[in-house]
C-alpha cells in the first residue's frame, strides 16, 4: 500500500522504514549504482533499491523493486541475503527538519551486464553506472552505506 505524501511523512519521521537494497555484481566484478535524485543521499551514487509496502511480502517487494530499479523483475531466491543494515540520515525526501531511519536487507545479484540494457530512470535515479569496486572504495560521490556492502562481499 502505497501512503499519501502527508501520512508518508509522519511515518518517516515517528518510525524506521523496512527497505531492499540490491548489490548488483556483474561478470566483470563491477557493482551497478545509480545516481540519487532525491533526499537523503541526493547527489550520490548508491546502490538500487526501495522500501517493502504494507501487506507486500518480501517476494513481492524483490519482484516491484527488480522491475522498477532495475527493468527486470526478478525472483527473490535468485539473490543472497548480504545481511541487515542501519542507515540514518538527518534529512527526508520531504524535509531536512525530518531524520530518515532505514533497515536495509541488502542482497546481491549476480547478473550479465547485458541483461540489463535498458536500466530506467524516473524521479529516482539520474542514469546508473557499473563501478569496479576499488573505485567504489575511492570515489568520494559514492555513498559511505554503498561502500560498507564492499567489506562484506
Amino acid at each position: 500500500m502505497f501512503l499519501s505524501q502527508q501520512d508518508f511523512s509522519q511515518a518517516i519521521a515517528q518510525m524506521p522504514l523496512f527497505a531492499i537494497d540490491l548489490v548488483v555484481l556483474n561478470e566483470h566484478k563491477q557493482m551497478l549504482v545509480g545516481k540519487r535524485l532525491n533526499k537523503p543521499a541526493k547527489d550520490y551514487w548508491f546502490v538500487p533499491g526501495g522500501r517493502i509496502l504494507k501487506g507486500e511480502s518480501l517476494e513481492q517487494g524483490f519482484k516491484r523493486l527488480t522491475l522498477n530499479e532495475l527493468g527486470k523483475s526478478i525472483e527473490l531466491k535468485q539473490a543472497k541475503l548480504l545481511g541487515l543494515f542501519e542507515h540514518f540520515y538527518e534529512n527526508s525526501v520531504f524535509s531536512d527538519e525530518i531524520s530518515t531511519h532505514y533497515i536495509n536487507a541488502a542482497h546481491v545479484l549476480m547478473i550479465k551486464q547485458d541483461d540489463l540494457k535498458s536500466l530506467p530512470t524516473d524521479e529516482q535515479h539520474a542514469g546508473y553506472r557499473w563501478m569496479n569496486l576499488e573505485e567504489i572504495k575511492n570515489n568520494e560521490s559514492v555513498h559511505e552505506y554503498t561502500k560498507a556492502y564492499l567489506a562484506f562481499l
